[in-house]
């Protein structure tokens, strides 16, 4: 298995158990989204908690080039220790929702 197939495998694994779980409140239902042919994985929320709307993206991560670039992380303790966990270097995830003059403090790739 190559590189690019094994990330689109972790990142489908990891979002899939975020999806699963439930709310706790509200009609409010977990959208998971792959578009492997253009690498991008998205968590969404949609639905209703009592009179007020919900929808929008948790997480947005898309594998570029050997990378996987984290947009948007709204899980609770983050994406990347996963990530890491599942034998992603952490060379090879960009915090992409840091700016690039910050990404160099972060311990994690730049680009």
């Amino acid at each position: 298995m190559d590189t690019l197939d094994e990330y689109r495998n972790i990142l489908e694994r990891i979002l899939e158990a975020h999806h699963r779980i439930p709310f706790s409140h509200g009609q409010i239902e977990s959208k998971f989204i792959v578009d492997r042919d253009r690498n991008h994985f998205l968590l969404m929320n949609a639905g209703w908690d009592g009179k007020r709307r919900v929808h929008g993206c948790v997480v947005h991560v898309e594998i570029i080039g050997n990378k996987i670039w984290i947009h948007r992380d709204g899980i609770e303790d983050g994406i990347t220790d996963e990530l890491v966990a599942a034998g992603v270097p952490k060379n090879k995830i960009v915090l992409g929702f840091h700016a690039p003059e910050v990404r160099q403090y972060t311990g994690y790739a730049i680009a």
